[in-house]
């Protein structure tokens, strides 16, 4: 355990934490929403801390950040706990575990990076389950990291107070923001949780100067009206239309088994919408094949990056530079 940052101290042995907009007040010996934050005798521990339920080498492609070092591999790291509770969670034997003991194979921040570095490398994910209820430990690990030259991502649900965010970002280099749906029932519903703190993250994330890509999964019949797409392309292109926005395919899973797969033709339409509404950088997700897989030069239209699945085959990149007309492609290169 370690004390946990952001709370406050109230009557009667409760404590008040403001981690996430849940803001959970948390009575002697009780829990928050993310399962992990406990109040012990008034003051609010993470249980979490070090307990890692999954650490692997994965690409970076697969956050996904395509943006962002690519080519290059992750050490991924993920504690169980959530604050949300999506029912079309992926990884919902983590994310939502709840058991008095906390499972997971002890390290110290130290250890991480000493496994990140052994592994070459470029840089450390914290992913799977929201990295946000893991806190504590993704700061210590994030500093040692970007002491060291490697950089830091986030693939997050958003769902994290400006306080967070901003005491984080001096050590953060990037984010994978889901955008879940573009309406505030679906996210009462389906997430519990409200949509005006995460466009209000995505926001703050692109003015701290942290590399941002957003990534909506459809959902049919929930989140994948052409009105819901063009309103979430207009809200991207309205803070950067080079922000990558990457549209990708749902299967039945945990909660939501009654509904299909996402069409294939839901996902490339997603895409037109997504460049009509002035981005530059539109990628479809979780199925193969395509234009939806690469990017293009935003000047000349050159092939950069031809990526099939997580691979990546071709790159056309000189120190983040079109090899052929020398724009600078938008993102974060080594």
């Amino acid at each position: 355990m370690r004390e946990a940052f952001f709370y406050e101290k109230l009557k009667d042995s409760k404590v008040k934490c403001h981690l996430c907009p849940h803001e959970c007040i948390i009575g002697a010996g009780k829990r928050g929403i993310c399962g992990v934050r406990e109040n012990k005798n008034g003051i609010l521990y993470s249980l979490s801390y070090g307990k890692l339920v999954a650490e692997n080498l994965d690409p970076i492609e697969k956050k996904p950040l395509f943006h962002f070092l690519p080519g290059s591999l992750s050490y991924s790291i993920a504690t169980v706990g959530c604050n949300l509770r999506c029912l079309h969670c992926q990884n919902a034997e983590i994310s939502q575990f709840r058991a008095e003991i906390i499972p997971g194979k002890e390290r110290t921040p130290q250890e991480a990076l000493e496994i990140a570095l052994n592994h070459g490398a470029k840089s450390i994910s914290y992913t799977y389950t929201e990295p946000t209820i893991f806190f504590e430990f993704a700061y210590e690990l994030a500093k040692l990291a970007h002491a060291k030259g490697l950089k830091n991502n986030f693939v997050t649900n958003g769902y994290a107070t400006r306080e967070a965010w901003e005491k984080i970002a001096p050590y953060l280099d990037g984010a994978n923001v889901d955008l879940k749906s573009f309406r505030e029932d679906f996210y009462r519903k389906i997430c519990g949780a409200q949509l005006k703190p995460v466009l209000e993250s995505i926001t703050l994330l692109k003015s701290l100067g942290i590399w941002i890509e957003v990534t909506t999964l459809l959902i049919p019949t929930l989140n994948d009206s052409e009105e819901e797409l063009r309103d979430i392309a207009r809200f991207i292109a309205s803070l950067d239309n080079s922000i990558p926005w990457h549209v990708t395919a749902f299967y039945p899973h945990y909660k939501l088994i009654q509904l299909p797969p996402t069409p294939a033709k839901k996902l490339f339409r997603a895409r037109e919408i997504g460049l009509e509404e002035g981005l530059k950088y539109v990628y479809v997700g979780n199925i193969l094949g395509g234009e939806g897989e690469n990017t293009y030069c935003s000047r000349c239209s050159t092939l950069l990056i031809r990526r099939r699945g997580l691979s990546v085959t071709h790159m056309a990149l000189s120190q983040g530079k079109c090899k052929k007309c020398g724009k600078a492609l938008e993102g974060v290169f080594l």
